[in-house]
């Protein structure tokens, strides 16, 4: 429930439009959601192996540190914090609360909304790994029941894959242009499956649970996901699919109406907090072995021994989070996320050939295909990182600039632990 709670958010009910807009027929938008899916299986294969090897808190962070130096630990933290996870969650929770406005009909602002929710989530998971696990795993029981009642009224359609005239290509690129465009969106829906590592130290045997949890969880979201873009595009065809901003609203309004709409609103809501509770639930971790390490503030490490939660980080993103989402300033964050998680991809995935030659005692669970799989996987981030750039060059560099700005952080921290 963690690893699939970290990946299914929102991008599953609009994303299949914007690479349908790409690559304009069904075979190659169900082969480039299938080839993010496999990227994301071959993920969570050296991801296991990395949390049998080290398997304390922090996950990436611990990886990273270990595997290189923490000034590499240092930075994926820092970025994690200011960019990719503060941010993201920031803008998921003002689109929860859109939906709620619009459900609800409540006249507070999106900021208030959005604040409120960040805030509630943040103080459960100040209660421990279980209540927000527990939390966690309800959100994603409701969201796979609005995925499959999606699916369900999608086949009750009778639109058809052969007859449906191709969509036009909304760019002059080359068809292999088009390809890396189309895997940013799906490179984008399938993140996340690696923050459920952050909370391996409070699991009773992580070894063999997270190890097994990461790879049965990708391929359930794997499933879901093809699924989904299958009765899309049953329903509306290549053509239909990339001219529908909102095709998962479509499909559902065209089999039940208006209810069906608002149910799917409903679920697209909750998929949302899902996300947020997911978020708020693992990510501290990595502040809290970073202030343990002396690498950031010594108070951030604080955990409460009743819970065994790091409650200072959990409130830390929380606060964050909450005034990105007030001030409404976060669309931008997300155009350039995936550039830097996909470096940071990279970079982890790699250190399972450094973690083999320092570590020579063989872990419970070893990368299948080792050393084809996690090359493979490199090139393949490399490749969605170099198109990126070309697709969002602005965007890119604003992320790389903030990346580049925490080493002087990491010297000041460093210098001062030595002190």
């Amino acid at each position: 429930m963690l690893v699939m709670g970290g990946i299914v958010g929102s991008g599953i009910f609009i994303n299949p439009y914007v690479v349908a807009q790409q690559v304009h027929t069904a075979p190659l938008i169900l082969g480039v959601w299938l080839f993010g899916g496999l990227l994301a299986l071959a993920g969570a294969f050296i991801w296991a192996e990395l949390a049998c090897r080290l398997p304390g808190a922090g996950g990436q962070y611990l990886y990273l540190r270990e595997a290189y130096h923490p000034s590499v630990a240092f930075l994926y933290g820092w970025v994690l914090l200011l960019v990719t996870q503060t941010g993201g969650m920031a803008a998921v929770a003002v689109t929860f609360a859109r939906y709620t406005r619009d459900l609800t009909g409540i006249s507070a602002s999106d900021g208030v909304i959005a604040a409120t929710t960040l805030l509630t989530l943040t103080i459960v998971n100040c209660f421990g790994a279980r209540t927000g696990s527990n939390v966690q795993s309800a959100f994603m029981l409701l969201k796979s029941l609005a995925i499959a009642a999606l699916i369900v009224a999608g086949f009750t359609l009778h639109g058809t894959l052969a007859n449906t005239a191709p969509a036009q290509l909304s760019t002059g690129r080359s068809m292999l242009g088009n390809l890396g465009a189309a895997m940013i969106p799906v490179a984008f829906a399938y993140g996340g499956w690696q923050t459920s590592s952050f909370v391996a130290a409070e699991m009773r045997n992580p070894k063999r649970d997270l190890s097994r949890g990461l790879i049965m969880g990708v391929i359930g979201v794997i499933v879901l996901y093809l699924s989904v873009n299958y009765v899309c595009l049953h329903a509306l065809g290549p053509a239909g699919l990339a001219a529908t901003k909102t095709p998962a609203s479509a499909v559902m309004r065209a089999a039940w109406g208006e209810t069906g709409a608002r149910w799917l609103a409903f679920g697209i809501a909750v998929s949302t907090v899902g996300f947020l509770s997911q978020g708020i639930l693992t990510t501290p971790r990595v502040y809290c072995a970073m202030a343990q390490d002396g690498l950031f503030f010594k108070s951030v490490g604080w955990v409460w021994p009743k819970t065994g939660a790091p409650v200072v980080a959990i409130a830390l993103q929380g606060l964050l989070a909450t005034l990105i989402a007030v001030a409404g300033r976060y669309e931008q964050i997300l155009n350039f996320t995936i550039s830097i998680d996909f470096t940071s991809f990279a970079v982890t995935a790699a250190a399972i050939f450094v973690l083999r030659r320092k570590q020579k005692e063989t872990p419970e669970y070893r990368v299948p295909g080792y050393p084809v799989v996690p090359a493979l996987f490199v090139l393949a981030c490399a490749g969605i990182v170099a198109s990126t750039l070309i697709s969002y060059p602005e965007n890119s560099l604003i992320g790389w600039g903030i990346l580049l700005a925490g080493y002087p952080a990491y010297l000041f921290w460093s210098r001062r632990k030595t002190v």
